[in-house]
């Protein structure tokens, strides 16, 4: 496996897999939430680095660029299924990841780490690819970014620009809520955006944090 690097950027997986998974985002998530889902991968990587994980030894690179650019492919139209979108998505990886040839058990903890993206205290429980992902999905929303320098965050967001992240997510996630009340069981992340998009002011936490965080929305 070769990584490719753009200047500046942390490298990513060059593979067939990789490429096709990125392929994959491209065509089906909007803009801003393909953007989000590289950048993730990008602050998970440097996360690891600054945690000391030797890639190849402590978790498998191309594992992690999988589960972190497929993370929200639960909120396109193929993923848009009868479970909330964490889930959702991580069947949706999983089927793509089988019909590629990924081993099961690759295929499992990719599942494991989208399905507990949105989950602090338990992704962190469930082993270094799980946290891994976790965090870098959340350092995208500014937090926890202290192991990234300026000029490596500028990088990131030339090359992969923010777009309104937080409000397309919210947006994306609430749509699918609205059409599937199943979707946003009580106490879920969907539920929660559903609820502040619907009282006023409409403006949710999530994009409140993200805007006063240290990237933006």
């Amino acid at each position: 496996m070769t990584d490719v690097t753009t200047t500046g950027l942390p490298p990513l997986p060059d593979t067939p897999l990789a490429r096709r998974a990125l392929d994959l985002v491209r065509e089906t998530e909007s803009t801003a939430t393909a953007n989000h889902s590289v950048r993730s991968a990008l602050f998970a990587r440097l996360r690891a680095d600054h945690q000391g994980a030797e890639p190849g030894r402590d978790y498998d690179p191309e594992l992690l660029f999988l589960a972190c650019v497929l993370h929200d492919i639960g909120l396109t139209r193929a993923g848009d299924r009868h479970q909330r979108f964490e889930v959702d998505g991580a069947d949706t990886a999983a089927e793509f990841l089988t019909a590629q040839g990924l081993p099961a058990a690759d295929v499992d903890a990719v599942w494991e780490a989208i399905a507990l993206h949105t989950s602090p205290g338990v992704a962190e429980r469930r082993g270094i690819l799980c946290a891994l992902v976790h965090q870098g999905t959340g350092m995208d929303f500014g937090w926890d970014t202290d192991c990234v320098d300026d000029a490596t965050g500028a990088a990131i967001h030339a090359a992969y620009p923010r777009l309104s992240m937080a409000t397309t997510l919210t947006d994306e996630i609430v749509a699918q809520a609205r059409h599937r009340p199943e979707k946003a069981p009580l106490f879920s992340i969907a539920a929660e955006l559903l609820r502040e998009r619907s009282t006023p002011p409409h403006r949710t936490r999530m994009e409140t944090m993200a805007e006063a965080a240290r990237w933006g929305n």
